[in-house]
C-alpha cells in the first residue's frame, strides 16, 4: 500500500489572538497505542448498508489485523505555543490507516488546544496591565488604585504591614489566580473533564471538578451554594455548634500547651463581636449558615456573601464569624462575589477588611481572598483591570469551557506527500493553499531571548538553519516579503513520539504539571505585543527559499490552463 505523509495544523489563531497552545497529545498517543477493530466492531460494519458490497477478506483479513504498527508520528511538545500552518503533528503511514485516524486525531486535538488557549488568554487578562515584578515578592504584585469615598475624597489610609520585601499590604496586591468553575455548563461529563484538564495546562490554578482533582491530581476549589445559605432560617439552628480551639504558641491562653485542643461553642463568640460592632441588622439565617459552615470547615472558611445583601449583611456576617474563628486559631480563607458590580463590591470589601485588620490587629484580613464569578469572560477581565478591583481569584465557568467567543479551533489534516512525491491542494482562497512536501519546522530565537519566527524547510534540503548563520526566510506566497535572520538559538519543533511497532517513544511525554509550567515559561518569554488583547502583533511563519520555489512551481504545474475562445 502507498506510504503517505500527513500534517495536522490550523490556519488561524482563535479568539482574534496571536498564538495557540497545542494540547491533546497524551490522548492521541493512547488512541494510537490501542487502535484495533474488535470482533464486535467488524460484525457491526459487515452489516451496514454502506459496506454491504465489500468482500469478506476486507473484514476478516484487513480490518481484523489492522493496527498502528506502521504509523510514525512526530509532534510538538504538548503545551507548545503554535502558529498557523506549522504542523502540530505529522503522521507517516500506509494511506489507508493514515486516512482512517484523521477524524479521531482532529477531535482529540481541536477541543483541548482551544480550551488551553482560552484558559491561557484569561490568565494573562486576569494579571492586568499594571503588573510588575517587585523585589522579594512572589508572586508579582500590583499597585492598588486610590481609595475614595462617594464624594471623591480620599479614605483613611490602610495600615502598612510588610507582606514582602519591597512593599506594604496597603500598596501591593497579589496576582489574581483563575479557578475553573465550568462543569455544570460544559458539554456533558466528558467535555467537563477535558475542560478541567486542559484549562489547568493553560494556567488555571484549580478546578471545582472533584473527579478531575482525584484523577489528575490537580488542586480543587469551590464554595457553598446559595441554597446552603437559604436553608438556614435562624440562629437557633447552630446553638451548641462547636469548633476545635487550636493554640499557636502562647495565643489566647498562654497557660495551655502549644498544639493542645478543646471544643468551643462558636456562636457566643460571634454574637460578642456582633454586639461590639453594632451589626445587629444582618440576616440571621445567613449568619447561622456561616456559623454552621465554619464549624464544618474551620480551615476552609470561604463564603458566598451575596445571597441577601452583599455589603450590609453578607460581608458583615463573614467578618463576625472570621473574628471568632481567628480567636480559636483558625485562619479564614475569604469571600465570593457572584453578582453585582464586581469592581465596586470587591474594592469595598477589601477596604472593610483592611479597616477590620487595623481595628482588631488581625493580619489575616490583609491577605484574605476575594473570589469573583458571574459569567466572567476575557473582555470582562480586561474591563475590571481598567476600572480597578480588589479581586484575588476569578471563578470562570461558562465562557471558559464552552469557548463562547469561538466554539471550534478548526484544525485540518492534509496529505502533503505520497510515496515520496509532494502533493499540493489548491484553492481560490489563498489561506487554503497547501504547502506541499515533507517539511522540518524550526523556531528561530533572537538576541532578546524570545522567538522571532517559525521556519518550514523541506526535509531533504541540505541547508537547515543553524545558530549564527544567515538564513533567508520567505513568506509562503509573497516573494517580496522576506527577511534574513541570524538566529541566536534554533529549536527543532517536532520529535518522534510514536514509532510504529515500538509504540510510544519513552521520554517524550511530560506530566500535567510539567506541561503547565512549560506553558507558563513560554507565555512569560514571548513578545509582549503577541499577548495584547486589542490589535495583537503577528508572529511570522516563513518557508525556506527552496520550499518557496518548489511550492510555486508545483502550483503552476497542478493548475489547469483554461482556453479562452
Amino acid at each position: 500500500m502507498k506510504r503517505a505523509h500527513f500534517e495536522l495544523f490550523f490556519r488561524k489563531n482563535p479568539f482574534g489572538g496571536s498564538y495557540t497552545l497545542f494540547a491533546g497529545l497524551d490522548e492521541v498517543l493512547k488512541f494510537l497505542s490501542n487502535f484495533r477493530f474488535s470482533e464486535d466492531d467488524i460484525n457491526y460494519l459487515r452489516n451496514t448498508a454502506q459496506l454491504s458490497h465489500c468482500e469478506p477478506a476486507f473484514f476478516d483479513e484487513y480490518l481484523a489485523n489492522l493496527d498502528c504498527s506502521e504509523v510514525i508520528v512526530h509532534s510538538m511538545k504538548e503545551g507548545s505555543m503554535a502558529f498557523p500552518r506549522v504542523p502540530l503533528l505529522t503522521v507517516t503511514a500506509p494511506l489507508g490507516i493514515g486516512n482512517m485516524v484523521e477524524t479521531t486525531l482532529l477531535t482529540l486535538i481541536n477541543y483541548p488546544s482551544l480550551v488551553a488557549t482560552n484558559a491561557s488568554r484569561m490568565v494573562v487578562a486576569a494579571r492586568g496591565q499594571f503588573w510588575e515584578e517587585t523585589a522579594g515578592s512572589n508572586p508579582p504584585r500590583a499597585l492598588l488604585p486610590p481609595r475614595t469615598d462617594s464624594t471623591g475624597a480620599s479614605k483613611t489610609p490602610r495600615k502598612s504591614i510588610q507582606v514582602a520585601e519591597g512593599g506594604p499590604a496597603d500598596l501591593m496586591r497579589r496576582k489574581p489566580k483563575c479557578v475553573e468553575f465550568g462543569l455544570r455548563r460544559a458539554q456533558g461529563p466528558d467535555g467537563g473533564f477535558s475542560a478541567s484538564k486542559y484549562s489547568h495546562i493553560g494556567g488555571f490554578h484549580a478546578s471545582s471538578n472533584v473527579l478531575a482533582g482525584k484523577i489528575l491530581n490537580i488542586p480543587i476549589a469551590g464554595t457553598h451554594a446559595h441554597s446552603f445559605v437559604q436553608s438556614y432560617t435562624g440562629l437557633d439552628l447552630v446553638e451548641g455548634a462547636k469548633v476545635k480551639r487550636i493554640m499557636k504558641g502562647g495565643g489566647i491562653d498562654a497557660d495551655r500547651e502549644e498544639g493542645d485542643e478543646e471544643m468551643v461553642e462558636l456562636l457566643p463568640l460571634v454574637l460578642k463581636y456582633r454586639e461590639e460592632l453594632g451589626w445587629n441588622e444582618t440576616n440571621e439565617g445567613e449568619l447561622a449558615a456561616f456559623v454552621g459552615y465554619a464549624c464544618s470547615f474551620p480551615n476552609g472558611f470561604l463564603c458566598l456573601i451575596d445571597t441577601y445583601d452583599t455589603l450590609q449583611s453578607g460581608l458583615r456576617n463573614f467578618i463576625l464569624v472570621s473574628l471568632a474563628l481567628d480567636d480559636l486559631g483558625h485562619t479564614p480563607r475569604g469571600i465570593r462575589l457572584d453578582s453585582g458590580d464586581l469592581s465596586y463590591l470587591s474594592l469595598e470589601c477589601e477596604y472593610v477588611f483592611h479597616e477590620m485588620g487595623d481595628r482588631f490587629d488581625r493580619h489575616f484580613f490583609y491577605d484574605i481572598d476575594i473570589v469573583a464569578s458571574n459569567d466572567i469572560n476575557e473582555s470582562i477581565l480586561h474591563s475590571l483591570n481598567k476600572q480597578g478591583h480588589g479581586i484575588t481569584m476569578f471563578g470562570i465557568g461558562t465562557n471558559l469551557v464552552t469557548c463562547q467567543s469561538q466554539p471550534a479551533l478548526g484544525c485540518v489534516y492534509k496529505l502533503v506527500e505520497i510515496d515520496g512525491e509532494p502533493r499540493i491542494k489548491l484553492s481560490n482562497d489563498i489561506e487554503k493553499v497547501l504547502i506541499p512536501g515533507r517539511k522540518v519546522a524550526y523556531r528561530l530565537f533572537g538576541e532578546a531571548g524570545w522567538p522571532l519566527l517559525d521556519l518550514l524547510v523541506g526535509a531533504n534540503e541540505v541547508d537547515q538553519p543553524a545558530v549564527g548563520q544567515r538564513c533567508l526566510c520567505m513568506h509562503p506566497f509573497i516573494e517580496q516579503k522576506r527577511v534574513a535572520v541570524v538566529p541566536k538559538r534554533v529549536v527543532k519543533l517536532h520529535n518522534l513520539v510514536f514509532d510504529g511497532k515500538n509504540g510510544v517513544v519513552a521520554g517524550q511525554q511530560m506530566s500535567l504539571g510539567e506541561t503547565r509550567q512549560f506553558v507558563n515559561d513560554q507565555v512569560n518569554h514571548t513578545r509582549p505585543d503577541l499577548l495584547r488583547y486589542v490589535n495583537p502583533g503577528e508572529y511570522k511563519v516563513s518557508v525556506s527559499e527552496k520550499t518557496f520555489r518548489y511550492l510555486h512551481q508545483l502550483w503552476q504545474t497542478e493548475t489547469p490552463v483554461r482556453e479562452l475562445r
